[in-house]
């Protein structure tokens, strides 16, 4: 085994395969329906903080950038025709105002590895194939409830699949339209009009992506991935009530 897959395996997916088995060990009926909502709500509650991080990044960039459209656009004017020149007055405008583009990725690096291997968690799933993995201070368990609200978490389901396709398209909905004032603000920048008009049309396309790919996984992912959308939409919400900043779309 290599490093990187020794980390991934020790850092990462036992520790998490072994709190959703402690867990369902615990809950009513030992349902691991409820072990799925209890380790996702877990996960993303300890990824909170570095959400806001990213997002108070992006927002700080944001209106920096705000006050740079007027030089933005005479960089556009001036060098419409050298896409090389034009990139590279760009980002000596961006580094005279304190703007970095790329301030908001680490958070967002840190995160992606955890909801992977949460993700692979759910496929996996618990069974005797699995066992190996549990720590000695973790139970095998006796009885694992794989259904749930009448759903065999072990099938597809067209339900969660739908639920969690509309959960995405209500999270890019919430996400388009500050993105699309901000980039529409540049008028006559071609690229920004682009980029608006690929978010507009990826808030519908991603769901229906959603929608297929859930329909191909067991029942058990689906459900992650509609508990960890509809945290992502309330946590959006209260980022941009409360703390007046704006998050990243996420699953």
């Amino acid at each position: 085994m290599n490093p990187l897959s020794f980390i991934y395996n020790e850092v990462l997916l036992r520790p998490l395969f072994n709190l959703l088995v402690g867990i369902t060990n615990v809950v009513p009926t030992h349902s691991v329906g409820f072990g799925i909502l209890a380790v996702t709500l877990t996960v993303r509650l300890l990824l909170l903080p570095p959400a806001l991080h990213h997002a108070k990044q992006m927002q700080a960039n944001q209106k920096k950038m705000g006050g740079l459209q007027a030089e933005l656009k005479k960089i556009n004017h001036q060098y419409k025709n050298d896409a090389a020149k034009k990139a590279e007055a760009t980002m000596a405008l961006y580094r005279r105002a304190g703007v970095n583009p790329a301030s908001g990725c680490l958070p967002l690096l840190i995160q992606l590895p955890i909801l992977i291997a949460l993700y692979r968690v759910f496929l996996i799933g618990i069974g005797p194939d699995t066992l190996h993995l549990l720590y000695s201070f973790i139970d095998p368990p006796a009885t694992a409830q794989l259904m749930f609200i009448g759903i065999n978490l072990t099938h597809p389901s067209i339900g969660l699949a739908v639920l969690a396709g509309l959960g995405q398209f209500v999270l890019m909905r919430q996400a388009t339209p500050a993105a699309g004032k901000d980039q529409v603000s540049l008028g006559s920048d071609q690229s920004a009009q682009m980029m608006a008009g690929m978010q507009k049309n990826m808030a519908y396309i991603f769901p229906a992506m959603t929608v297929f790919i859930a329909l191909q996984l067991p029942a058990a992912l689906s459900l992650y991935w509609v508990a960890s959308t509809v945290f992502g939409i309330v946590q959006q919400y209260l980022f941009k009530k409360y703390l007046n900043v704006a998050s990243n779309v996420a699953v």
